[in-house]
């Protein structure tokens, strides 16, 4: 089992950054690949981000490369989201995901087994 734990959203104006942390409790947190996922009122979920088990390969959807960043602490057990020159478009859930049938970067939802409840991210223009 793994209990994950998103924070870090809130209310900003365009152009300006967040950082997102999801921390996460149970199995050990450096066997199993995470993503960052988002969905805006009315929309499907898509992914925004993903990682590897050690940080060293990354997936982006191209709508936010260059501008976001996905990370993790192992010592932590945290993943992080650090997402700049943010968008109204960008206001949306977003939720931490973990795949333990994985330690390779993951760009689709039904490779993850476990999610966060989402922590609420919204850009005004």
């Amino acid at each position: 089992q793994v209990q994950l734990v998103e924070s870090g959203g809130g209310l900003v104006q365009a152009g300006e950054s967040l950082r997102l942390s999801c921390t996460a409790s149970g199995r050990t947190f450096s066997s199993y690949a995470m993503g960052w996922f988002r969905q805006a009122p009315g929309k499907e979920r898509e992914v925004v981000a993903a990682i590897n088990w050690v940080g060293e390969n990354t997936y982006y959807a191209e709508f936010v490369k260059g501008r976001f960043t996905i990370s993790r602490d192992n010592a932590k057990n945290t993943l992080y989201l650090q997402m700049n020159s943010l968008k109204p478009e960008d206001s949306a859930r977003y939720y931490c995901a973990a795949s333990t049938l994985s330690r390779t970067v993951l760009a689709f939802q039904s490779a993850y087994n476990y999610w966060g409840q989402g922590t609420q991210v919204t850009v005004s223009s």
